[in-house]
């Protein structure tokens, strides 16, 4: 069902792209408007990964480097029956992290030293299990698509005087000025709705993964509480990234939080712990409720070094 709703909401958010083409350049402003959403997407498809983890100065991590956190995300991308994904840590003090990368074979996932410090190993597994999730589902990709068509939504709405010719074939300034103000607000929504779904269905998957809800339900609260007073500066430099982070990492305020991307972190956790401490149905192995191999060593409080 949330597969069938994405598609939906994919499809509503290109129709709507190609719609204000349409109406502010007739076939030519359709045309220009394909052209744009088949190159940026083409581009988000291809480099989007490395761009997002460039936005957030990440830098990768090996077993060598940090066998502890390494060796947890090997353990959760086995019990996934995933490829190893690359492995990364974010310099901030704000807890969080996030999974980026166009397929499971091309993948990475990140965590930030704040998240390393301030979670417990049972925590920081139901975390990462998570964001396997989302590499397991193609959600990176699919938020990816979405955030670019949003993106060119909003870049087409910005040059919406501009579009068509002259004379009678110039598109009327105060659809204009609608669309430059309405579109935008439409795309961030659709843009939320598909997050919000693909996060219940990471957060349910995630907790099958590591075999226990409560780890990542824990988690959330923690991670919510944390990063309230902890400024991410990267994030609120690219605030088009913040729908990748399992939960929002902006705290400034002001337009960008207003299409929050997230579902309320209260009802994420209601819903793992009706889970209990079953997991069954998704086609995933689960183990026993017990922290990856790596994790049962005893924990010194040090965070992984990037190398």
């Amino acid at each position: 069902m949330n597969a069938v709703r994405t598609g939906i909401l994919l499809a509503a958010m290109t129709a709507l792209f190609l719609t204000i083409g349409f109406a502010l350049g007739g076939e030519g402003g359709l045309l220009i408007a394909l052209l744009l959403a088949g190159g940026m997407n083409f581009w988000s498809y291809w480099k989007s990964g490395d761009m997002v983890l460039r936005m957030h100065n990440a830098k990768v991590v090996t077993k060598a480097s940090a066998p502890e956190f390494y060796g947890m995300v090997e353990d959760l991308a086995r019990r996934a029956e995933l490829p190893m994904p690359k492995v990364f840590i974010i310099e901030t003090d704000q807890p969080n992290a996030f999974a980026t990368g166009r397929n499971p074979e091309n993948a990475a996932v990140a965590a930030t030293t704040g998240l390393l410090r301030s979670l417990s190993r049972e925590e920081i597994a139901g975390v990462m299990a998570h964001e396997l999730a989302h590499v397991k589902n193609r959600d990176t990709l699919i938020m990816t698509v979405a955030a670019s068509i949003a993106g060119a939504i909003g870049f087409l709405s910005q040059f919406a005087l501009f579009f068509g010719g002259r004379g009678d074939n110039r598109p009327n300034p105060l659809i204009a000025i609608m669309a430059m103000i309405l579109a935008p607000m439409a795309a961030g929504l659709v843009q939320m709705a598909i997050s919000r779904t693909r996060e219940y269905s990471a957060d349910r998957d995630g907790a099958l993964i590591c075999g226990n809800p409560g780890w990542l339900a824990s988690a959330l609260g923690k991670i919510e509480r944390f990063a309230k007073g902890r400024v991410m500066q990267t994030a609120e430099n690219n605030p088009s990234s913040a729908h990748l982070f399992i939960i929002n990492p902006l705290i400034k305020g002001g337009i960008d939080n207003l299409f929050r991307t997230h579902p309320p972190t209260e009802e994420r956790v209601r819903r793992l712990m009706a889970m209990g401490g079953t997991g069954g149905g998704s086609g995933m192995r689960t183990g026993a409720a017990t922290p990856p191999r790596a994790t049962t060593q005893r924990r010194t409080g040090s965070v992984p070094r990037a190398g």
